[in-house]
């Protein structure tokens, strides 16, 4: 096994077989600027480039990766990121003494994981959530239509989708604050205005977009993935009173564009490759342009924790795994580009909730608690059905290899109250 001459933890979500781009500025000062995690530290891909360590023409010049973001990275496509992390991997390989043996480098291209502020990852310019998993989608429609009629007619047949609302994604560790907003209750004649009763988190992956397509040229599923710069974690916070009164006929509007939080570093699909595995098998056969053989999902297990103010130590909630989603991320981008949609560089595409067959493995609240109808119990004696104030939930995922791990780390928030406002 590759082994890094940074030591590294065998649990650590880091090691030299991830390698994940996160975008970083020194706590001490400076300008953001991009890097990798490896074990407990950053490593700056600046100080790297401006020593020489990388070749200029391939990486599209010089500065690519003094950068706020990693859009212009992303855009240079996977031959390039391939060589890059090919690159980054020899140096810090355990027989490579370029790093290894430069005290000086290494003094300034290494910071610890606490000595730095971590930044959003990317410039997003646009948002889309799909609603991929099957056990999710039939849970939500066995709750509000029955067994029956659970899965719309179309579900089978597509990636449903809708378009959120990307100027609000939020860095891990940052604030949500509880949204106001309509809400008529089950018994009353008119809707109330106030705070969410029934505000919920959503356990979600998402894609950032590398290379774009033209208006009116789609992506053929074959050579999606060839757009996907990397993955992170994602939290959909979710107004579920909000999102029951407003939804008919256009769908969720502020019940989603309140906060969504995503993981500060981006995993790639090469640190991921060896995790491959199929998805769940569809019946009826996609349409043609969906329809794929290849294995197109991967084995990333995902687990949710809850923290209420009163509990000495987080929960957890809930475990489940990205290979449970029905809709690959291959099939998600052809059907978003087949009507000439152009995706562009640092586009985010989320998953939609990630549930699987078990109860321990749905993806959020309105699942887990069952509408309110099976409130969950918590270790201190307090119940769940929705989210309180003052309430952290953290999602975390890796993938495990044999005496590693690859990891996304984890995407965190804390609920605030809703502002005052007046009657």
């Amino acid at each position: 096994m590759r082994r890094s001459f940074i030591e590294v933890a065998a649990d650590s979500h880091f090691p030299i077989q991830n390698l994940p781009y996160g975008v970083f500025r020194p706590r001490q000062g400076g300008s953001p600027r991009i890097g990798v995690a490896i074990g407990e530290y950053v490593l700056d891909l600046s100080v790297l480039d401006e020593a020489g360590l990388f070749d200029a023409t391939s990486v599209g010049g010089k500065k690519i990766f003094h950068q706020p973001s990693l859009n212009r990275f992303m855009a240079l496509g996977r031959p390039v990121w391939r060589e890059v992390r090919e690159q980054i991997q020899r140096l810090l390989d355990a027989a490579e003494p370029t790093l290894r043996d430069d005290a000086a480098l290494r003094s300034k291209a290494f910071f610890r994981q606490h000595e730095v502020e971590m930044l959003l990852p990317a410039e997003i310019g646009d948002y889309t959530d799909f609603y991929a998993s099957k056990d999710h989608a039939t849970n939500v429609g066995i709750m509000f239509r029955g067994k029956e009629n659970a899965l719309m007619p179309n579900w089978t047949h597509l990636p449903v989708g809708y378009h959120g609302r990307s100027s609000s994604i939020v860095l891990s560790g940052t604030d949500v604050r509880r949204p106001l907003g309509q809400m008529k209750p089950g018994d009353a004649v008119a809707p109330v205005f106030g705070p969410c009763r029934q505000l919920d988190f959503e356990l979600e992956m998402a894609c950032l977009i590398g290379p774009g397509n033209e208006q009116g040229k789609p992506i053929a599923v074959e050579r999606a993935e060839d757009h996907i710069f990397g993955l992170v974690l994602l939290n959909d916070w979710s107004a579920r009173d909000i999102q029951a009164w407003e939804y008919q006929p256009l769908g969720p509007f502020l019940a989603k564009n309140f906060a969504t939080s995503i993981s500060p570093w981006v995993v790639t699909l090469e640190a991921l490759e060896p995790f491959r595995v199929s998805g769940p098998k569809q019946d009826p056969a996609p349409l043609p342009y969906l329809r794929t053989t290849a294995p197109g999902s991967f084995d990333i297990q995902l687990e949710v924790y809850l923290k209420g103010e009163k509990m000495e130590e987080p929960q957890r909630i809930t475990r489940s795994n990205f290979r449970y989603l029905y809709w690959s991320m291959a099939q998600q981008i052809a059907h978003h580009t087949i009507g000439g949609c152009n995706l562009r560089t640092g586009d985010l595409l989320a998953s939609g909730t990630i549930s699987g067959p078990e109860k321990e493995s749905r993806g959020c609240l309105l699942e887990l608690a069952w509408r309110g109808l099976e409130p969950l119990q918590m270790n201190n004696g307090e119940q769940r059905v929705w989210l309180e104030d003052g309430d952290e939930l953290t999602i975390t995922g890796w993938c495990q290899g044999d005496g590693y791990r690859v990891g996304f780390g984890e995407v965190t928030g804390k609920i605030l109250p809703a502002l005052a406002w007046p009657e």
